[in-house]
């Protein structure tokens, strides 16, 4: 074991970071904490499982998170090749380089094995961005108890729950706040954003995984067109997350023959120009709360994945903006509930009532409210560099503790 990883103390003077970011959401907030600890460390060599924002913030790219980004137990199995020779790919390299910290994104349970293999091999484990243990298989906190060193949380109701399960974590707020704009800034992006005149211009976002795209763009394209027939004009936007294959998204949109403007690097400002979201679940339901802009969400997974994660739920939402609120302030129409038919009958009911979608907006504005202060990756890398006992020199070396 390297016991001096284990301890704290960084022993040579090249500081090796190991990150793990397996979806697009942890691709974005891990570049920033990269630029953060590059900042404080120019030197650190920073290998990570990830994507373009990463490799653009300087981490070098063992095995692109496009590779692993599916969801559902049986989704999984499809892939298991794939997802093995990720994996043989990460343990090699943690066995050759011992990186002195392996930060853990979200992502079980992918990270819980990496985890694991780090402790075991004496790097310190720091999970940034906890799994939702407390939505599903909160057993899994035991595991995250024994191989953890150090937590940092983004959700304001993570702490109690983990000291409730004897896990002290530090709450560091919301890394979005640091990328989003407030909702009330100035909107020049959304002018490129047509709609037709005096209509209802909606976004349409399936997910950032591939099987997101299979299993529920169909759904939400066959939705749009029964919109389409009740408001003829209500024209729509899909930003197509790179994490996916745009020419399949581009073929399942010609087909459906709706008006749909396909959106490439700029998520934030079509959620911005939208009137409504029909959106996955997942951290863009937050991404749109703190962008003020009103949503239903849906979600549906094979018939085998559902039946066999329902009995571990432990929470009565999924969309976080219904969970730290503590009640419903978003439709979700989820599994039988997600039929395009319902979905449609959803959204054409909000677009006809100006005050449900002002009063949603309104509902949101406290969520943002409740999510913490910017500054969280710059938190989070002091967090990482306190815990190996590195200082902050803002030289090119690591200073040693010990």
């Amino acid at each position: 074991m390297n016991k001096c990883a284990r301890t704290g103390s960084v022993p040579t003077n090249t500081f090796r970071v190991f990150l793990s970011a397996g979806e697009a959401s942890g691709d974005l907030h891990g570049s920033h904490l990269v630029r953060a600890i590059r900042a404080r460390h120019p030197d650190a060599r920073i290998t990570c499982l990830g994507g373009p924002l990463l490799r653009r913030a300087g981490a070098e790219i063992l095995v692109d998170n496009h590779d692993v980004a599916v969801v559902g137990l049986f989704e999984v199995f499809r892939h298991s090749r794939t997802i093995y020779r990720a994996w043989k790919t990460l343990k090699d390299h943690l066995l050759r380089h011992r990186p002195h910290v392996a930060i853990l994104i979200d992502f079980p349970d992918f990270n819980f094995l990496l985890a694991r293999l780090a402790r075991r091999l004496g790097s310190r484990v720091f999970y940034y961005i906890s799994p939702q243990v407390w939505a599903w298989r909160s057993g899994r906190v035991r595991s995250l108890r024994r191989v953890v060193d150090e937590m940092a949380v983004i959700l304001p109701f993570e702490p109690e729950f983990y000291r409730r399960h004897g896990m002290e974590v530090a709450y560091v707020g919301h890394p979005l706040l640091d990328v989003l704009p407030e909702p009330s800034a100035p909107q020049p992006v959304c002018r490129q954003y047509s709609r037709e005149e005096g209509g209802a211009l909606l976004g349409i976002l399936p997910g950032s995984r591939q099987s997101e795209i299979r299993s529920l763009l169909p759904l939400l394209l066959k939705a749009a067109a029964l919109i389409r027939k009740q408001r003829p004009d209500t024209s729509f936007l899909l930003p197509v997350a790179q994490t996916v294959n745009r020419k399949e998204v581009e073929s399942q949109v010609t087909r459906c023959g709706l008006p749909i403007k396909l959106v490439s690097g700029d998520t934030y400002g079509a959620i911005r120009a939208c009137d409504l979201l029909l959106t996955a679940s997942g951290t863009v339901t937050l991404e749109a709360a703190i962008l003020g802009c009103p949503m239903i969400i849906v979600y549906k997974v094979s018939a085998l994945t559902y039946l066999a994660g329902r009995r571990f739920i432990r929470v009565q939402y999924v969309g976080l903006p219904n969970l730290i609120a503590g009640r419903a302030i978003v439709p979700e129409l989820l599994q039988n509930e997600a039929a395009a038919e319902n979905i449609a009958a959803e959204a054409v009911a909000l677009l006809n009532s100006p005050d449900r979608l002002t009063r949603q907006r309104k509902d949101l504005a406290v969520i943002r409210s409740r999510l913490g202060e910017p500054g969280v990756a710059d938190r989070v890398a002091e967090l990482v560099l306190r815990s190996l006992n590195v200082t902050d020199s803002g030289s090119s070396q690591p200073k040693h503790a010990r």
